[in-house]
C-alpha cells in the first residue's frame, strides 16, 4: 500500500487546514486508518483514527473538538480537518494503515504502512 499525504502548510493560530491521504496499491476499505504527528524532539503520537466503515472515530485529548477525521472508501482517501489551530499543533502529520481490522474497530496500535508526511506549521 502506498500512501500520499497532502494539504499541510503554514497557518496562523485559530486557522484551519485540511489534510488528505490518498491510498493506492491495496484494498483501502480493508484498513482502519490513523493520523499521527511528530513534532521536533517529541515522540510520534496518534491524533485521530477511523474505522474501516467510517462509523467510529478516535481523537487524542489534545485535538478533541478541533480535529475531524473522515474517509471516502470509494475514492480511497482519508481526510483530517484541523480547526482552531494552535502553535502546539506544529508537526509533520502522517497517515497510516491498520490492517487486520474489523469493520467498526478503532485501533491505537498495529499500524503498518505509512505515508511520507506533510508539514503543518502554526504561527502564533
Amino acid at each position: 500500500v502506498q500512501l500520499q499525504a497532502s494539504g499541510g502548510g503554514l497557518e496562523q493560530a485559530g486557522g484551519s487546514l485540511k489534510l488528505t491521504c490518498a491510498a493506492s496499491g491495496g484494498t483501502f476499505r480493508n484498513y482502519a486508518m490513523g493520523w499521527f504527528r511528530q513534532a521536533p524532539g517529541k515522540e510520534r503520537e496518534l491524533v485521530a483514527a477511523i474505522s474501516r466503515n467510517g462509523g467510529n472515530t478516535y481523537y487524542a485529548d489534545s485535538v478533541k473538538g478541533r480535529f475531524a477525521v473522515s474517509r471516502d472508501n470509494a475514492k480511497n482517501t482519508v481526510t483530517l480537518r484541523l480547526n482552531s489551530l494552535k502553535p502546539e499543533d506544529t508537526a509533520v502529520y502522517y497517515c497510516a494503515t491498520r490492517p487486520r481490522a474489523i469493520a467498526s474497530g478503532i485501533y491505537l496500535d498495529g499500524y503498518e504502512y505509512w505515508g511520507q508526511g506533510t508539514q503543518v506549521t502554526v504561527s502564533s
